[in-house]
């Protein structure tokens, strides 16, 4: 198709100058005062399931998702939450759990909340066209919550956390539920593209697969490139299955935008996150089960953070300190919004096309019931606190992968400082 093939070609073109610098791009990306913004989320995708990124051994072939990251910008010290809910209602109100109080999987967000799409029409006198398609997860066990209360145009999707079957599953769609059987992956991408293409004026579209969330299944045979797998059953190896429905989702993002004209692509800036860690049924090396997905640590925070399209200037990777909080004012900025930080958000929107620092410290956060844990880092050390009272203390500089608390022994002055600071901005943060 001629969309994968001018992919190809981008990939091959820009792979032999990517490298930790940063560069520069001229003319490749023209600006808009009201650029188009499409915002994937993957569900449960860490570093070691994708490509970019030396975590893991086992990568999925994803060309589309490899173009973004080829043609613009890839983040290594992105933080989200440990779960997907909590993630989504950052984006969704750009502040952190604690005062949303959304902080696990399944926590209902307060309809009082103004959402991030509410924000930018209210700033920018209704300039958007907006819609959610695909996983919400922010309402509990409801199957007939409708997201369009809190100021989105349009939903449709699946509303609790995980579909049973991606061949059969409730779709939601104006706070109705109706049983679906088409691929639930393809048919979120078929409504993602009608919505594209019903709009008269500048669009946000916030796209959350469900994919690769269990359960594990077989895609669509010309989705993959796993082979001839037999359908799942317990035993079997879950790493297949994973690695196919991460290819099913590219294969479908390939589709969505090769039905956008090239005009449209051009005026499009394109942000592809995961919203946590790899699962731990198929979490890689040198994560294990306890840092992976569910976790505080970076296996279940540190995850992949993509973004291309107009108005980036900008290719390589980039190491500043970014939440996923950060999207929230990010995306309103890209909107036309004037405010680079609100609530809990700070614009990295700058980065796009120039070099500075956003962020000195990053903060995440779980509660599921049984343990509150927060985390704070400055990049070089991370303190972990419960509110039992216990705490881990890593210094990420030399130990990326939390291996040795440093409070098993005796800190050195320079540690002790660190520690000092990054306690006191986590009670600035908290209090």
């Amino acid at each position: 198709m001629k969309f994968k093939l001018l992919l190809l070609i981008t990939i091959l073109l820009t792979a032999c100058t990517e490298s930790n610098d940063l560069s520069t791009t001229d003319d490749v990306n023209p600006s808009s005062s009201s650029p188009n913004i499409l915002l994937i989320i993957a569900d449960d995708l860490g570093k070691d399931a994708a490509n970019g990124f030396s975590e893991g051994s086992i990568k999925p072939s994803t060309p589309n998702i490899d173009a973004i990251r080829n043609t613009g910008l890839s983040f290594t010290n992105f933080w989200s939450y440990p779960t997907c809910s909590p993630t989504r209602a950052s984006i969704l109100t750009g502040k952190y759990g604690y005062r949303t109080g959304v902080k696990w999987a399944s926590d209902e967000i307060n309809i009082s909340e103004k959402s991030l799409q509410q924000y930018i029409n209210e700033e920018t006198n209704d300039k958007y066209a907006t819609a959610i398609v695909g996983k919400w997860h922010l309402s509990g066990n409801s199957s007939t919550f409708n997201p369009e209360v809190m100021g989105i145009d349009y939903y449709a999707g699946l509303i609790r956390g995980e579909a049973q079957s991606y061949y059969n599953w409730l779709l939601t769609e104006d706070g109705a539920g109706t049983i679906e059987t088409e691929y639930a992956t393809t048919k979120f991408t078929d409504i993602a593209t009608q919505w594209i293409d019903q709009q008269e004026k500048p669009w946000f579209l916030w796209l959350a697969y469900n994919a690769p969330h269990t359960p594990f299944h077989v895609p669509p045979s010309e989705m993959h490139s796993q082979g001839n797998l037999a359908p799942f059953s317990s035993g079997m190896d879950e790493t297949p299955y994973y690695m196919a429905a991460i290819e099913a989702m590219d294969y479908q993002i390939g589709q969505l935008l090769e039905n956008m004209t090239e005009a449209e692509r051009n005026n499009t800036i394109i942000i592809f996150i995961g919203d946590n860690g790899t699962p731990n049924e198929v979490v890689q090396s040198p994560f294990n089960f306890s840092t992976a997905k569910g976790s505080l640590h970076q296996g279940g925070i540190n995850v992949p953070m993509f973004i291309s399209g107009n108005g980036v200037t900008r290719s390589g990777i980039d190491e500043n300190l970014i939440t996923s909080s950060d999207l929230f004012s990010t995306i309103a900025q890209v909107a036309g919004v004037s405010s680079s930080e609100i609530n809990d958000s700070k614009s990295f929107k700058n980065l796009l096309s120039q070099s500075e620092t956003i962020r000195n410290f990053q903060y995440s956060e779980k509660d599921d019931g049984t343990n509150s844990i927060w985390v704070i880092s400055d990049g070089n050390y991370k303190l972990f606190k419960n509110a039992n009272g216990n705490e881990e203390f890593y210094h990420l500089s030399n130990d990326p992968y939390e291996q040795v608390n440093l409070l098993n022994g005796t800190l050195s002055p320079t540690e002790n400082s660190a520690k000092a600071t990054l306690e006191s901005e986590l009670s600035n943060i908290r209090n």
